[in-house]
Parts: structure tokens; C-alpha cells; sequence
């Protein structure tokens, strides 16, 4: 493991996914899945966010896009979470997932639309 990278995905995690949810996912790692966080928090966030060339913001919007693409929703809302930590606005929210519609198919707007009403109600955006 690369300490470095290792430790610059922790900071990468948190400051979009919040303190919480990183320390809490890690606290839950064992010997199973333990390899994995690392690597994942390694390789994802240390290596794949950790570099200047992209702003978060941007790469959170990105995130949605692909994200949705794969019809991984769980990670999805993690994301659009997360999005909104790095800046991302209701109405660029919306603009994504009318992209996702048009390029992902309307069933797949559907379910961003519907996760995103409750997660931003939650949050008190809407």
C-alpha cells in the first residue's frame, strides 16, 4: 500500500462524503473487506481524486453521470450526496439527470429524479 496515496484518499473521502461515513465504513472493515477499503481508498481517492486537474465539484458531476450509467444506485445517492458537499447546485442536479434521461434512457431519469427529491428534501433544498 502506498501510505501516501492511502492517506490523501482519506482526506479526498471525507471532504465529500463527510467524516462520518468514511470513519464508520472503515471501523466496519475486517479481514474480509479491509483489503478492499484500502485499495479502494487508495487507488479511487488518493490516486483518481487526489490530483488538481479536475475540481471536485466537476468530479462529482461526472460521478452522477457514470454512476447512473451503470445503474448503481445506492452508490448514485451516495454520490449525489456528495455532490452537494462539493458544490453542485439543485439546478445543475437537475440538468445531469436530464442528461442521464436522454443518454441513459427515461426509466434511469426516473429513479435519479426520485432518489434526488428525497435525499434534497433531507437536505432542505427543496
Amino acid at each position: 500500500m502506498n501510505k501516501e496515496l492511502f492517506e490523501l484518499g482519506i482526506s479526498k473521502r471525507k471532504e465529500t462524503l463527510g467524516s462520518e461515513y468514511v470513519e464508520n465504513n472503515l471501523a466496519k472493515a475486517d479481514e474480509f473487506n479491509r483489503p478492499f477499503q484500502e485499495a479502494m481508498t487508495e487507488w479511487c481517492w488518493g490516486f483518481g481524486w487526489g490530483d488538481d486537474a479536475i475540481e471536485p465539484k466537476t468530479r462529482s458531476m461526472m460521478n452522477l453521470s457514470m454512476i447512473a450509467a451503470l445503474g448503481k444506485m445506492d452508490e448514485w445517492e451516495l454520490h449525489l450526496k456528495g455532490a452537494i458537499n462539493n458544490g453542485v447546485s439543485v439546478e445543475e442536479i437537475r440538468a445531469i439527470i436530464h442528461a442521464i434521461a436522454i443518454y441513459c434512457g427515461v426509466p434511469q431519469g426516473v429513479e435519479c429524479f426520485r432518489i434526488a427529491r428525497t435525499v434534497l428534501t433531507e437536505q432542505g433544498l427543496l
